[in-house]
This record gives structure tokens, sequence and C-alpha cells, in this order.
């Protein structure tokens, strides 16, 4: 790695500190400042904006600030409240779970953000740390990618495999591996996350905000306004939007145009629906259009879009500028040393915040090194590690969605909410995928 790269990662690792110590928008802020000093000085040619990730947020953002406006979020979280009041740490489980399956079925991880503040406000309100279920639940929307038999990362999986004319590996051999590897992964990382951090109760910089009235205090529920008919019918509307991007998603028939070659791709479908159905919201329900602009749910989106167009773009931007030299790099060393192939996925994923991206770039080095298929599948997961520098959409959103603070970058940058159970879920999926392959195949 030359010097010219060192120094533009440390101007970026600069512009995530910076961007974590000043909070709220100054993440994406900062991120910019970090672009334009890369451009500036170092000849960095910024890439385009993270203009479908940002569109699916406000997208989302528009339709879950409709159903709060309409009371929808309180059928929600009253509903939530039910299933968890005897056994209140069940949503630090309940909640990757549930993120998880709707990634699996429709193979994009952006799913995760209406969920998001129905999470927070269950949490915060049955007096669990709120980033204990936000985080892993952020990280389950992800491990799913590798397992979801509609994903971008696992089509390209499959291409290469067939590319390859490598007989009897395809699509239920991976999903053999990876459904249950990468599900046993996020059950141990829900497991690791409920002995995270201090408890609300003990938690002094969490009590040093609510008493400041930077947080508004839990609601457990006794003053907790009643469920109407509009927040019934907002809740059935938006919960039949979700329904129905799962469907788009697993079957890709349902988004092709009477006469067009392709399906209209997932990113805007995942718009089309969710603002349809905020449109159909605010008909059926009698909200005011005002009243969504003032909900939490609408000023938590808008700080994390702002968050995500300056953090991604800049990662992005540095990482096409240099991919030339670390790709070629991840190379050499995986030749040298072929059992650390699933460390070189990991790392080229933390640069390349895709899965789909790194399994096209890196995963075809695998083979070259002789490593058999049942192993590369198993090492699959590995592409999860985006985690690490912690500026992807999902995991943004998580924090700006927990109004505690809890979910939040630690001063050191790596010390964050996600790095626990992001490494536990890849490493227990890993593992587990390796004894599976030995097993099965």
């Amino acid at each position: 790695m030359t010097i010219g790269i060192v120094l533009q990662f440390l101007v970026v690792a600069a512009a995530l500190w910076l961007g974590a110590r000043t909070g709220g928008i100054g993440l994406g802020l900062w991120g910019a400042v970090g672009l334009l000093v890369l451009s500036a000085c170092f000849g960095v040619v910024p890439t385009a904006p993270p203009v479908d990730v940002l569109l699916i947020v406000l997208a989302v953002i528009t339709a879950a600030s409709v159903l709060e406006a309409a009371g929808g979020t309180e059928v929600l979280v009253g509903f939530a409240e039910r299933v968890i009041r005897a056994h209140p740490r069940q949503v630090t489980l309940v909640a990757p779970l549930t993120t998880w399956c709707f990634t699996f079925v429709a193979g994009t991880g952006h799913v995760v953000y209406p969920l998001l503040p129905v999470i927070y406000e269950t949490a915060h309100r049955s007096g669990i740390r709120p980033e204990r279920p936000m985080a892993v639940a952020a990280i389950a929307s992800q491990q799913a990618i590798t397992a979801s038999p509609v994903s971008a990362a696992t089509a390209a999986m499959i291409a290469l495999l067939a590319e390859q004319g490598l007989p009897g590996w395809g699509l239920p051999q991976i999903l053999m591996i990876c459904v249950p590897s990468s599900l046993i992964g996020v059950v141990a990382a829900a497991v690791v996350s409920m002995f995270v951090g201090r408890d609300l109760t003990d938690d002094t910089d969490y009590q040093a905000r609510l008493a400041a009235g930077l947080v508004a205090p839990p609601d457990r529920g006794t003053s907790r306004p009643r469920a109407t008919a509009a927040g019934r019918r907002a809740v059935m509307i938006f919960l039949a939007a979700v329904g129905l991007i799962v469907l788009l998603g697993a079957l890709p028939w349902l988004r092709q145009p009477r006469g067009a070659s392709a399906p209209v791709p997932m990113p805007l479908s995942i718009e089309i629906v969710m603002l349809s159905a905020a449109a159909v919201m605010l008909a059926v329900t009698g909200v005011k259009p005002d009243d969504v602009t003032r909900t939490p749910t609408l000023r938590a989106g808008i700080v994390a879009v702002v968050a995500i167009f300056g953090l991604a773009w800049l990662g992005d931007s540095f990482v096409t500028h240099n991919k030339e030299t670390i790709l070629p790099a991840i190379a050499r060393w995986t030749a040298a040393a072929p059992w650390t192939f699933g460390i070189g996925l990991f790392l080229a994923s933390v640069l390349l915040y895709s899965q789909a991206a790194t399994t096209r770039a890196i995963m075809p080095l695998g083979l070259s090194l002789g490593i058999a298929p049942a192993q590369l599948v198993a090492l699959f997961p590995a592409v999860n590690g985006y985690f690490l520098i912690p500026a992807y959409g999902s995991l943004i959103a998580a924090m700006t969605f927990d109004r505690s603070g809890t979910t939040r970058i630690g001063n050191y940058l790596v010390n964050h909410s996600f790095m626990i159970p992001g490494l536990v879920a890849t490493v227990t999926a890993v593992a587990t995928g390796m004894l599976l392959a030995r097993l099965l195949f």
C-alpha cells in the first residue's frame, strides 16, 4: 500500500472521527469535507453520490413518518410490547430475526429502515438499552444478503460458479450452507448483544441526556394514547406495502412492465411502493401534511439522509480511486496464504461497501487459488465486513433513530455499537459454514 493511499485513508478516518464527535448531520457534513480534501490534495475524482440509497431512505422515511403521524407507530409498538412483555429482553432476539427474514425474502437490506423506529420505541419503553436490538438488527439486515436467493451478491456468486462450469454447484448448494450459517450467526450476535453496554438505569451518559431534556423519557404504556381507527388503517396499509416489497423481491416477474425486456430494479420498486403507501395513508387517515413534517421519525430520517450522502460518497470515491492498487494487494496476500482468503474477503468488503461488488471482484481469486467450491460458499458471509467502518446507510440510520444516544460511534472510530455484533455474526457464520461444508460436501 503506497504512502498516498495511507494518507488518503487517514483523511477518511479523520472525517469519520470528526463527524462522530459532532453528531447528527455532522456525520454527513464532515464526510463532504473529507471528500473535498481528497479531491483538492490527492486528485481523487468524486464518484456519483449514492442516489439510489438516498432515495430509498427518503421514500421509506416518508411512509414511516405518515404512519407515525396517523398513530400507526403507537399501534405497532403496542403490539410489539405485548409480545415481549413477559420477557422484555426478547426484543434483542426478535428484532434481528425479523430484519433477517425481511432481507432474505426481499434481497435488499434497505427494508430495515421502517423497522428501526419501532425497534427503538419498543426497547426504550421496555427499559432495554436500545443499542442492543438496534445494532444487531442492522447487522442482521445485511447478514441475510448472502443467504437470500434474490440478492445481487447471491446472483454474482451463482454466475461465478456457472462460469467456471462447476457441476452440482448453484443456488441450492449456496442456500444449504448460507441460510443456516447466517441465521446461527445472527442468533449468536443477538445473544452476545444482550450483555452489551450498561442498562439504562446505570448509564450515566443516558441519564444526563434524560435529565437535560435531550431524550424523551420512555413511555412504558401507562400514558400511551389508545389505538385509533386511523392508526389501524395506517398500519394495515404500511404492512401491505412492506409485504408487497417482499413479494416483488421474491418474484421479479411482478416488477416487469408489460412489453419490457427486464424487471424494474428493486430500488425503484421500493421507492414507488413506499411513496404510494404514504399517499394512500394520507388519503384514508386524514393526517395533515404539516403534522408529518413535525414527527421525530422524519427529523431522524433527514439526519440519516445527510449522513449517508456525505459518508457513503466519501467512502465510494476513496475506494474507486484506489481500487487498482488495493485489489491486487489483497490478491497477492491470499495467494501467499490461501487460508486467509476469508480475511481478504472481509477487508475488501470494508473498502467496497457492497457484498455484490466484493463477490464479483474477489471471489474469482479464490477459484484461481484452488479453493474448493464448498469452502468458497462457506466463506461467502465474510463479504459482510462493511460494518468495520460504520459509514453504511443502515448503520447510520440506526444511530440517528436511536434518540437515546446509546447506538453510536466511539471516540476511537472502531469502538462503535456495531463492532461486537458484526464480528460475532460474521465469524460465527463463516465457522458454521465451514463445518456444514465439511459435513454436507
